[in-house]
């Protein structure tokens, strides 16, 4: 078959999965029609028993009826604080307070046309991946951020808006795990990677950056594969699709600064720089109260890390309100608050799909399916008794399967940790290795399921740009950053280890018995 006849069976495919994914139902009646089949499963599946153990409690997995009288009620008598303490839900609006006022004044635009002078075009892609990845140091910062400039910028260089917000959303959630800058997530896994060990080795101690050295190698594949994608694949498949801008839409043009907007852009910038400034002063001393009781600044609990959405809204809100001052945007504070509330009015439907999407992963995990999904996964990769190396391929294959319905990284390392660190200790395999495979698997499926929380988010910002975006829309145009990273990482983790190059800190291939 010749190159050209591949190209256009893919593009058939892919077509065939955009029109399919866009005749099912809205997201939000999506969600709500998943939950009611997750209801009616969990009374069927609560009648069988099963011998899988759940690592958090110590017995048998038990899936909860969630028809009961009594189940019901409370699903009734919780369903607002599930639907407030919907963790997307306040990360989304509070910092969309902070970029909202900083694009509707004008301060992200004149960025982007400040950037786009000295960003040759060539590197645009490169350059908006790798910002995206290193995005994850912020928590879920990237999603709210990077991911709607990635459109912004895109457009602003007269490119497909889609296809910038592509390139984000591949570098923030689909190369989740590769970022040469620490993050929360590398103690939260090693900490139950370290726990599943001493099952079999008891104290045994893991670094917390035990993958760091892999992760911040995976930074150049990610960035090379998505490039390639994004500028051979993706991108030449918009091009059929027309832009839709909104009139109103502040967007972005093309048209040179005037001299009032360049001296206005150097004081806001100047204002962000100090704000930044101060807060690395404030974090610098050991004794800091940004940091940990063990006096670290990237430590899941360190308010450092629980403050990164309140540090985006002042971070992007001073600026924008002192740019549009300057700039002559704004003139009172009713018409800094207009543009709150613009930008909260974009949300509109981000918030009902909210809504029923918090509802559905609340019910899925007090029905315990999704913890039965991931241990007989597991227990039946165990069976099999595979070689070291195909039990690797197994475990990232497994995950990436797992991880299309269960999109928490720490909850599904905490159920599979203890059956497949054991389980390849004894092959021989180090819990280091065994680790790495999983941030692999839990990485590359995130862009294609519409149950990733922030998934609906990402329909949101393509919708700014082409109306008819879908759930079958952005699936397809994700696919083929899914696919590949799944086989080129995996392939890049077999070729790191028989290089024998180092994972991270203190970190082996070998388990070999004490």
């Amino acid at each position: 078959m010749s190159k050209t006849n591949t190209k256009g069976g893919s593009s058939r495919v892919l077509d065939l999965i955009e029109k399919g994914g866009n005749k099912l139902p809205d997201p939000a009646a999506l969600f709500l029609g998943l939950m009611l089949l997750i209801w009616v499963l969990s009374a069927i599946f609560s009648t069988f028993s099963f011998s899988e153990v759940d690592p958090r409690t110590g017995a048998a997995i038990v899936v909860n009826d969630l028809l009961t009288g009594k189940a019901i009620a409370n699903f009734l008598a919780n369903m607002v604080t599930t639907f407030t303490s919907f963790a997307p839900l306040g990360i989304v609006l509070v910092a969309m307070l902070g970029v909202g006022v900083a694009e509707h004044s004008g301060f992200i635009n004149a960025g982007l046309k400040s950037m786009l002078k000295v960003t040759p075009q060539a590197l645009l892609t490169p350059m908006l991946i790798l910002v995206a990845i290193v995005s994850h140091t912020a928590t879920d910062a990237g999603y709210v951020l990077v991911i709607p400039l990635g459109g912004v910028i895109f457009h602003a260089a007269g490119r497909h808006p889609l296809a910038g917000i592509a390139a984000a959303f591949a570098g923030v959630s689909g190369g989740f795990s590769a970022n040469f800058v620490p993050s929360s997530l590398d103690p939260l896994l090693q900490g139950f990677t370290q726990e599943a060990a001493r099952i079999i080795q008891p104290g045994m101690e893991l670094n917390p950056l035990n993958n760091w050295y892999f992760t911040s190698a995976s930074c150049l594949l990610i960035v090379l594969v998505g490039w390639y994608l994004t500028d051979r694949v993706v991108e030449p498949r918009l091009k059929k699709v027309p832009v839709q801008l909104d009139p109103t839409d502040s967007g972005t043009t093309m048209e040179a600064l005037t001299p009032r907007e360049k001296t206005a852009f150097r004081v806001a910038t100047l204002s962000m720089l100090l704000l930044l400034g101060g807060l690395f002063l404030w974090a610098a001393p050991g004794d800091s109260a940004l940091r940990s009781e063990k006096g670290e600044l990237a430590a899941f609990a360190a308010p450092l890390m629980r403050s990164i959405v309140p540090i985006i809204l002042v971070v992007f809100l001073v600026p924008g309100i002192l740019y549009g001052y300057l700039a002559g945007t704004y003139r009172s504070t009713k018409e800094v608050v207009a543009h709150m509330s613009k930008s909260m009015s974009g949300m509109s439907y981000y918030i009902v799909m909210a809504f029923f999407c918090a509802l559905f992963i609340d019910a899925f995990n007090k029905s315990n399916l999704g913890a039965l999904l991931a241990l007989k996964g597991a227990a039946s990769l165990q069976a099999m008794q595979l070689p070291g190396g195909v039990t690797i391929v197994g475990i990232i294959l497994l995950t990436a399967f797992v991880n299309l319905f269960i999109g928490s990284a720490s909850a599904k390392w905490a159920l599979i940790a203890p059956i497949f660190v054991p389980m390849l200790m004894q092959l021989g395999i180090s819990p280091d290795l065994t680790q790495a495979s999983y941030r692999v698997g839990d990485s590359v499926s995130n862009i294609v399921t519409p149950l990733m929380p922030y998934f609906p988010l990402v329909v949101v910002y393509c919708q700014r740009y082409v109306k008819s975006t879908g759930i079958g829309t952005l699936t397809s145009m994700m696919l083929p950053y899914s696919a590949t990273f799944l086989l080129l990482w995996t392939l890049f983790l077999l070729a790191y280890w028989a290089l024998g190059l180092p994972l991270g800190l203190q970190a082996t291939y070998e388990y070999v018995p004490m």
